[in-house]
């Protein structure tokens, strides 16, 4: 079975593999009822963050037989989110991630340990 802080900590690799930045990978149990856990990026352009989401999609539909159920906000918006069920994607822009500060509306939340190579 599937566990959502392996797919998050895929998703925050695939994520690093495309250069993303300020990769955050976060453990929302029992604090949302929507996610077990969230992975949020930054991506410096939109092109960037659409290469970033089809990594993370790439990567979670090899390792674990996953599909985004929706992936929105892909055109030229500050923000794409992919919903992949127990585990949302959040690809900021710079200025998106800045303005939403989404990390902070889970200040409670523990951080998902991912072993990022260097």
């Amino acid at each position: 079975m599937t566990q959502p802080m392996d797919v998050a900590r895929e998703a925050a690799l695939a994520a690093d593999a495309k250069k993303a930045t300020d990769i955050v990978a976060l453990d929302v149990r029992g604090l949302s009822d929507v996610a077990d856990a969230i992975v949020v990026c930054t991506a410096a352009n939109s092109r960037l963050a659409s290469s970033v989401v089809d990594e993370v999609e790439d990567r979670l539909r090899s390792r674990f037989g996953l599909s985004a159920l929706s992936v929105t906000g892909e055109n030229d918006g500050p923000w794409v989110l992919a919903d992949f069920g127990d585990v949302l994607v959040h690809v900021f822009s710079p200025e998106g991630r800045d303005y939403y500060r989404i990390e902070r509306l889970w200040g409670d939340a523990p951080a998902i340990d991912v072993a990022f190579e260097d």
